[in-house]
């Protein structure tokens, strides 16, 4: 689906005048590009999260359904969307008073200033768009290939587990492993002792001892996972 169609001037005029007062309420954001949709095209895109260059799988077409409906029964209405990219861009619904789409730019200037400057979204892929549509023709190849059914049972498998995977989890970085054969050290209480009573008060099989001790001790209060994940 192809979108890109030039914004309005009286829109493009607001555009600027909204990004003027909004750095000057110190925003720092991307530059932004907006797009105008009908309700339909606005339902499309926004059922495929905002990125309309995605694989073919049926659950677009069922969120689609849904979203749009929804609007057509009044039951629901999307003002805006505005997706993490650099550029960014922001989708506007067409027929929305001049009031509401001054509005949605100033919001969605806010918005795309947290984009860029949050932690967390510091580690998006800012090129996202250009990823998904690369997929999207592989996935294609693959329809081509093998058949629609075979491909869409195995993204449905995927997708079963979608929820359970934290995006961030390549970003996050753990605890290092100890390395193997490599011992932790065990804190052994020993008896005071002067230096040449040592071997008699702290002899080797009574340190031993105590050693074996405190390391079932250690094993004892031991937590799974051993660190908070």
């Amino acid at each position: 689906m192809s979108l890109h169609k030039p914004l309005p001037v009286h829109l493009a005029d607001m555009q600027q005048e909204i990004e003027v007062y909004a750095r000057e309420y110190d925003l720092d954001f991307f530059p932004i590009v907006y797009e105008v949709l009908d309700y339909k095209t606005m339902s499309e895109v926004a059922a495929y999260g905002g990125f309309p260059t995605r694989y073919p799988h049926w659950r677009f077409g069922m969120e689609y359904e849904q979203l749009s409906k929804s609007y057509e029964y009044g039951m629901s209405k999307i003002y805006e969307m505005v997706i993490n990219t650099n550029p960014s861009y922001a989708y506007l619904l067409e027929g929305n008073s001049l009031v509401d789409q001054k509005l949605v730019m100033a919001h969605v200037t806010g918005h795309v200033d947290f984009f860029k400057n949050n932690y967390f979204f510091s580690k998006t892929n800012r090129k996202m768009i250009d990823g998904m549509a690369n997929h999207a023709s592989t996935v294609r190849k693959h329809v081509a290939r093998l058949g629609q059914e075979k491909v869409e049972d195995f993204i449905d498998v995927c997708l079963s587990i979608e929820n359970l995977i934290d995006p961030m989890s390549l970003f996050i970085t753990r605890k290092a492993k100890q390395q193997e054969g490599e011992q932790q050290a065990v804190d052994v209480r020993r008896i005071a002792a002067k230096g040449y009573m040592e071997d008699y008060i702290n002899p080797p099989e009574f340190m031993e001892e105590q050693r074996q001790k405190a390391k079932a001790e250690a094993e004892r209060e031991k937590r799974f996972p051993e660190e908070p994940t």
